[in-house]
């Protein structure tokens, strides 16, 4: 096998659901001020019971059954997600338990808000390597569990998710090599830290950062994988807010491609969003079998990864 594939994929999202005017009640704000400022709707808040793992763990079962593998062939899961409580066992062995997958490498991959397009990359790495067959993926964040409520800056934003890929060996290569990178030198300008910890950030940075550096970065991903931008089927990005994803989008020159635009919906879901927002759009149909598609995390540190796959 030469390369990797996207087999499958699933998402979950908690039922109850957060408008703009029902956060207006809680803090300084307004539906037209948040729609306005982050082009937000609404977001998925999960309940008091609702976990991190019961979040991952809905989404790789939906995964899982579309590709129709035995949970017996998955030897690799990664969980990539920064708002777990728990520091051991560590996400992907609950999932992997829960699941049924009897053995293989369970890792938790911490990047933030680019943490399901690092794992993804390594699931394809170990792959390529022979280190793995089939990899579960997955991308899960309950963000309104270190929100701050009473700021109004950073609590219009979030939102709680996940969403799942299974990749498995390929003859050819249909996830294409990774870009990766980060500024440590700004990656204080969104944290999560604190006791209890909560989420902040210096929007003003990110969003300067992701503006400016952010299409040239994802034009070098197309060229790594062999694709120009006019060519792209479809952009993921990591769904920051309106104002960050849309940008990013037209400088890039993606001119002929679907933009997700689930921030609209769900909010920023953190390293849940790109696998939240193309589970989303393959479940709707929207994009042909084979067609190549951009898929670009960044966020927290301030780190990034990006890579071309084709559509399964």
């Amino acid at each position: 096998m030469n390369g990797s594939r996207i087999l499958a994929t699933g998402h979950h999202q908690p039922a109850t659901i957060l408008t703009n005017d029902e956060l207006a009640a809680m803090v300084d704000t307004s539906d037209e001020w948040i729609r306005q400022r982050v082009g937000i709707r609404t977001r998925h808040v999960a309940g008091p019971d609702e976990s991190v793992t019961d979040l991952a763990t809905h989404a790789a079962a939906k995964a899982l059954a579309a590709s129709g593998l035995d949970p017996a062939a998955v030897d690799l899961v990664l969980v990539a997600t920064c708002t777990q409580t728990e520091r051991a066992p560590n996400v992907a062995s609950r999932v992997a338990a829960r699941l049924g997958v009897p053995g293989g490498a369970l890792m938790d991959v911490g990047v933030s808000c680019s943490g399901f397009t690092h794992a993804l990359a390594l699931a394809d790495h170990a792959i390529r390597a022979g280190a793995a067959t089939n990899a579960l993926v997955v991308g899960a964040d309950r963000m309104t569990a270190v929100t701050d409520w009473t700021d109004r800056t950073t609590c219009v934003l979030t939102g709680d998710g996940a969403g799942a890929a299974v990749v498995g060996a390929a003859a050819e290569a249909e996830i294409g090599p990774v870009l990766w990178g980060s500024a440590p030198e700004l990656g204080d300008a969104v944290r999560i830290e604190g006791e209890p910890a909560r989420f902040a950030q210096d929007g003003q940075t990110v969003y300067r950062w992701a503006t400016t550096r952010l299409p040239g970065i994802a034009r070098q991903v197309c060229e790594r994988g062999g694709v120009r931008p006019e060519e792209l089927a479809a952009v993921v990005l990591h769904q920051a807010n309106l104002r960050i994803v849309e940008p990013v989008a037209r400088r890039l020159g993606a001119v002929n491609a679907i933009v997700a635009r689930d921030v609209v919906e769900s909010g920023n879901t953190s390293a849940a969003s790109v696998p939240l927002a193309l589970s989303k759009l393959l479940e709707r149909g929207e994009v042909a079998k084979g067609a190549p598609m951009l898929l670009f995390g960044f966020g927290g540190n301030l780190s990034y990864a990006g890579m071309i796959v084709r559509c399964p």
